[in-house]
């Protein structure tokens, strides 16, 4: 079972002073203030709201901070805001500031810089999307006052913009938060607990923060990402180990102090350093998922889509990614398993898991030996290995399979281009999502079908959109779990990507580390070293 207990991080003791000689102030304790890192790839664009990448969501939740958030207990609670007030037709909502908030340049954070940051946010985000559709006006009725004025009354604005992962509504300075949504920014500004020290990035390699003096917490614990952020070592570096044994290697000597996702294959080895604990902080799991292009044959024929989607076994996947059963689940519901939408509608006959079954099915839907190329990212396990099981699955269907290996952060960049699989472009990418991303339609990127601004692969199906319309409207969750189940069916028809079933990844960590905050997310805020 998962553990929603804090856990403990270590890291390098601090150097010992020289034998009669003063010990400057400065210098004490240095190793003990710095927080030694490997994420789980490479941090290569820095714009939170320019990609769904979890690389860069991370980032954003160090350098900046939100208006609500969302604490232990999935709620919703104020962050930046002192608070709002709703008018009596739910149609105006004006958010109050905390008083001494302050970006990284030294300037007040005001409703000036809010109001382009939602707007921005909204032009990308899936839930975001579906909010901007109902906004009438976002501005700034003075400097600590944002006011949101609707068409019709919108009860979940809070959830939107207190949305826990991707893309996280960050609030930047207005002058980034101007930019246009799909241009990258290439600063990184925020108000957050942490500054980013753009002089030492060097991608591929290293992605420094510092403690930002300025920052005003809010005087309550932490909680997920809501609470107060207190940051309580001086520096967080980010070391960038693509490679699972030299991160492993680096872990038990000492040389970090944090290794985010180990590869389950080397737990064992982990575990029998009495100097590392291995832990689950993710009370809820991750899905792992197979994404189309629907754009470009052979997969924008939906037959097709469907005829992998039979040959499909999770256990196959699962086993090839974890390995473990103490740490996976197959889950073919659409919504994550364990969650109050999950179902089992559509699954039986849908994934079989029958590989004959499948190859008539091509046959029968007219597949003409189109290349599909699938781009897979080598400095992340657990999609590269989903991805090496497709690469052998439909080869065995008589599929021409292309196999494109890179790192995370090249995936990312391939996964916008729009293009034919020829000219640059891709067939199928592997990835994963928390599971609280997926819990229900409203925040369910991958499930959205509204063609050029959904998630990379753009489905375009009327019906599951307008379901989702229908899931919005529900008004209690016995009509909320009658749609998803409408949604769920249509799913399994239109395929906007196939569901390969539920993970716990744990983390690994030194023992000299306290009080790292138990979420979804790497948080490193509240997190103490000795």
């Amino acid at each position: 079972m998962v553990s929603r207990r804090s856990v403990l991080l270590a890291g390098a003791g601090a150097l010992s002073a020289m034998p009669g000689l003063p010990r400057p102030a400065i210098a004490q304790g240095a190793a003990a203030r710095t927080l030694r890192f490997i994420p789980h790839s490479n941090l290569s664009t820095i714009d939170p709201v320019g990609t769904t990448g979890y690389i860069v969501r991370n980032h954003g939740y160090l350098v900046y901070d939100t208006l609500y958030a969302t604490d232990a207990e999935f709620r919703v609670r104020p962050q930046m805001a002192e608070g709002h007030e709703t008018s009596a037709d739910g149609r105006v909502w004006r958010i109050r500031l905390r008083e001494g908030l302050r970006f990284h340049d030294g300037e007040p954070v005001r409703a000036q810089d809010c109001a382009p940051s939602l707007r921005r946010w909204g032009a990308r985000d899936s839930f975001g999307q579906t909010l901007m559709a109902v906004v009438d006006e976002i501005r700034a009725a003075d400097d600590r006052t944002i006011e949101i004025r609707l068409r019709r009354p919108f009860p979940l604005l809070l959830e939107a913009i207190g949305k826990l992962s991707s893309q996280v509504p960050f609030m930047m300075p207005e002058r980034f938060a101007n930019t246009d949504p799909n241009t990258p920014i290439t600063e990184a500004i925020g108000s957050g607990p942490f500054r980013f020290v753009r002089s030492e990035w060097v991608p591929g390699s290293m992605a420094v923060y510092t403690r930002f003096e300025g920052y005003v917490p809010r005087n309550e614990p932490p909680s997920n990402a809501a609470g107060g952020k207190r940051a309580m070592v001086d520096r967080v570096e980010w070391r960038i180990i693509p490679d699972p044994a030299t991160a492993s290697a680096a872990l038990q000597t000492g040389e970090v102090d944090w290794y985010e996702q180990p590869a389950f294959d080397l737990l064992p080895l982990l575990q029998r350093n009495r100097d590392i604990r291995i832990e689950q902080i993710d009370p809820v799991g991750s899905i792992l998922m197979l994404r189309f292009n629907h754009l470009h044959p052979p997969f924008n024929n939906p037959a097709i889509r469907r005829a992998v989607q039979m040959a499909v076994n999770q256990r196959d996947y699962l086993e090839a990614v974890v390995g473990n059963s103490q740490y996976y689940r197959e889950c073919k519901s659409f919504f994550t398993c364990g969650t109050p939408l999950a179902n089992d509608v559509g699954s039986a006959e849908a994934m079989r898991g029958d590989l004959n079954r499948a190859r008539q099915m091509l046959r029968e839907a007219g597949y003409n030996n189109e290349r599909v190329v699938i781009i897979s990212p080598t400095d992340i396990p657990a999609n590269h290995n989903q991805g090496l099981v497709t690469q052998d699955l439909l080869t065995r269907l008589g599929m021409n399979v292309e196999f494109v290996a890179t790192d995370w952060g090249s995936v990312l960049a391939r996964r916008a281009n729009r293009n034919p699989p020829a000219q640059g472009g891709w067939s199928i990418f592997h990835t994963w999502w928390v599971g609280p991303d997926l819990s229900n339609p409203a925040l369910h990127a991958p499930l959205r079908t509204h063609g050029a601004n959904a998630w990379p692969g753009w489905p375009t199906d009327e019906q599951m959109e307008a379901l989702r319309e229908e899931y919005l409207s529900a008004p209690d969750l016995a009509a909320q779990q009658a749609v998803a189940r409408r949604i769920q069916a249509r799913a399994f028809e239109v395929v906007p990507y196939i569901t390969i079933g539920q993970m716990w990844q744990p983390t690994a960590f030194r023992r000299n580390v306290t009080d790292i905050v138990p979420s979804p997310i790497p948080l490193f805020w509240n997190v103490r070293k000795t």
